[in-house]
């Protein structure tokens, strides 16, 4: 999976305790790398704060969900941003889920693993 945050503590509670239930993660503190990560390495779920440097997460889940490498794999949008409107504007760019920050990393961990028995239900795997 991959974990796109611009906030290093976040980023790294998030990864840290991912990993220790055996999910490989992968790392991104930009929307620009977080596209050029998922393209290259497919993970099979995105976690994306929308609030991004160099292209923000409704731009970089637009262009992933408009890209034929990209487009299949679930976009969980976990920000701060917790508006209708910020609401809307993620699920209008594609993300799949929306969660408002502070998530603690087991809820994180339940929606991501709801996201991908959707998925998986979806594509009769």
């Amino acid at each position: 999976m991959l974990i796109a945050d611009d906030n290093l503590a976040e980023r790294e509670m998030y990864e840290s305790y991912l990993a220790a239930q055996g999910i490989h993660v992968l790392a991104a503190a930009d929307g620009l790398n977080a596209v050029r990560i998922a393209q290259v390495m497919q993970p099979d779920v995105i976690v994306m704060d929308l609030s991004l440097p160099s292209l923000d997460g409704w731009e970089a889940t637009r262009r992933l969900k408009h890209d034929v490498r990209t487009a299949h794999i679930p976009v969980l949008a976990c920000t701060g941003h917790a508006t209708d409107l910020a609401v809307d504007w993620a699920l209008d760019a594609g993300c799949d889920a929306y969660v408002v920050k502070p998530c603690l990393p087991q809820e994180l961990l339940r929606l991501i693993r709801g996201l991908l028995a959707r998925r998986k239900s979806q594509h009769g795997a």
